[in-house]
């Protein structure tokens, strides 16, 4: 696809941050699973967890605005900078945390988040209501399950889906 010069020499301008003349506002609303949706993520240690999270995230020079979740969900609201692909971060959360979490031995057995995400962007005079949102989930969970929440929000984001690519649901 792209050739091994033009690669390198993008990842040289990310390591400098030689991107001049580059202006973004991009806000996201990451969400992703247990595997499973097993709920594995316990209270005892959830805030270390989102702690951990934070520290990946502003480790690739990105910004959390929120982070919270249930016991086999999370929602992180992030800026993205054009220095790294959504994927790119997605999976070093992913990745990273899951090992940070087996390496603690907070669990029986290993734990793993689910494959796939969700992404939503919000604009910026919409982030005060994404936060309070993404700090209120207990709440929000006690009349609504993860998967209406989840569908509820492809459809407002007019996301066409197909249910068998969606999570592993519970029910």
């Amino acid at each position: 696809m792209f050739s091994q010069d033009f690669k390198e020499f993008v990842q040289l301008l990310t390591k400098h941050n030689a991107m001049a003349n580059t202006y973004t506002q991009i806000y996201l609303q990451l969400v992703f699973s247990v595997k499973g949706r097993q709920n594995l993520i316990q209270i005892s240690w959830k805030d270390e967890l989102h702690k951990y999270i934070c520290g990946i995230v502003n480790g690739k020079q990105q910004k959390v605005f929120a982070i919270g979740g249930m016991s086999d969900h999370i929602h992180i609201l992030v800026s993205l900078k054009p220095t790294i692909a959504l994927s790119d971060l997605v999976r070093e959360i992913k990745s990273n945390s899951s090992k940070w979490i087996n390496e603690k031995g907070f669990i029986n057995g290993k734990f793993q988040w689910q494959e796939g995400f969700g992404a939503f962007s919000y604009s910026q005079s919409q982030l005060d209501t994404v936060i309070t949102y993404i700090n209120n989930q207990e709440l929000h969970h006690q009349t609504k399950s993860f998967k209406e929440e989840y569908i509820e929000t492809l459809k407002t984001f007019n996301l066409e889906y197909e249910d068998k690519f969606l999570f592993n649901w519970i029910e």
